[in-house]
């Protein structure tokens, strides 16, 4: 038996699979799968090799379990997380639940951290500071899912205590945006349906929303988002009269992190990006990644007209694979600023179209070096 792999009920198909559409779990799926099978090992005296759980989306799925056991009133069980095709930092983490018994608790069920999961040491994560880094929904799904499996024992009037843990949790947590959320020491337990969709990356995309709000409980106005590290510190070197918390990567997702943005009302947002990103946010775009959505080449085409390429070099643009080739040919002939100037002009007609809102918008562009080539700022 493979251990850990999961399926959820009636959903899987036999026939082949495509490169990259196969589904995965959340960490909090897997948890309330370990926190299950331990459960019942009180009830059963032994721990199952394979449960079947809820998940928040109403549906059920079937996980194995490995290193179940049982001493007395403790039971102990892993679920191994299955990311599907999702690039996961946590795709393989062993979640683990130790589950003890406790006589005459109340049919009370307690729900801690342990090991490898963070603490949350900022506000604004809808969690009190302090407090195990075990998200909203999925801290009610491994309750329900215990509740179910217990409900022998705590019908005689006793209680269960549910500690969640990762081993190697920390290690796993500097692949993650979780310091930057003021979530120290692990990962977080997240998952607001159970099932992590290839290249959705809802991991990522959950994170990026909880910075947007850790920055807002904080009183901060200005949110920089970034598709990636080398933006991220091109735009810490440019502004660097912000705190740290102001400034998230978005990756691809656009629409999510302008979404939070405007809920949070946002005064001023800036948007780091290369000349790649730059065109899929002037496309209109909501995800910007390549397998999401073609670049709009007679776009950047019409873009480097716009900023006088030669007609021959225009040509070629509009037929090339890669926003890339454009920036490079036209830095060869000392259009690189104006190329980008322009991009961030129809970044931001299209940002401020899609996503209207208090906030005053301003793009950073870069070059494939992380350094700045063009600031451009609304009404400037």
């Amino acid at each position: 038996m493979s251990v850990g792999h999961a399926t959820t009920s009636g959903s899987r198909k036999t026939e082949p699979r495509r490169r990259g559409d196969r589904t995965g779990f959340t960490t909090g799926a897997n948890a309330a799968a370990a926190a299950t099978a331990a459960t019942l090992g009180l009830v059963l005296g032994r721990v199952p090799e394979r449960v079947d759980c809820l998940l928040p989306n109403g549906r059920r799925a079937v996980f194995a379990i490995c290193d179940g056991r049982v001493a007395g009133d403790l039971a102990h069980a892993v679920s191994i997380k299955d990311a599907g095709d999702d690039p996961d930092a946590t795709n393989g983490a062993h979640l683990t639940a130790d589950v003890r018994r406790i006589a005459g608790g109340g049919a009370e069920i307690l729900l801690h951290g342990g090991a490898g999961i963070g603490v949350v040491t900022r506000p604004g994560l809808g969690l009190a500071v302090g407090t195990a880094a075990i998200n909203p929904v999925p801290r009610r799904n491994i309750v329900e899912n215990v509740r179910a499996a217990g409900e022998p024992l705590l019908a005689l009037g006793d209680g269960l205590e549910v500690t969640i843990s990762v081993p190697g949790g920390a290690a796993m947590a500097v692949k993650t945006l979780n310091a930057r959320l003021g979530i120290l020491g692990g990962i977080s337990i997240l998952g607001t349906t159970g099932i992590v969709r290839p290249y959705s990356t809802a991991a990522f995309r959950a994170s990026l929303v909880q910075a947007v709000r850790v920055a807002a409980a904080q009183g901060q106005t200005t949110l920089v988002l970034t598709t990636g590290g080398r933006t991220e510190q091109a735009a810490m070197g440019a502004f660097p009269a912000l705190s740290e918390v102001c400034f998230v990567q978005m990756g691809d997702f656009v629409k999510a992190a302008f979404t939070a943005a405007v809920r949070h009302r946002m005064q001023q947002v800036i948007v780091g990006a290369m000349v790649g990103k730059l065109t899929k946010i002037a496309q209109g775009l909501p995800v910007t990644h390549a397998w999401r959505a073609p670049l709009d080449r007679d776009l950047i085409g019409a873009v480097a007209a716009e900023v006088g390429a030669p007609p021959d070099l225009v040509a070629q643009i509009r037929t090339a694979a890669t926003a890339r080739f454009a920036a490079e040919r036209l830095a060869a002939i000392g259009l690189a600023a104006a190329l980008h100037q322009a991009l961030a002009r129809r970044a931001m007609a299209s940002l401020r179209r899609l996503y209207p809102g208090p906030h005053r918008l301003t793009v950073l562009a870069c070059d494939f070096d992380g350094q700045p080539i063009a600031t451009v700022t609304e009404d400037d």
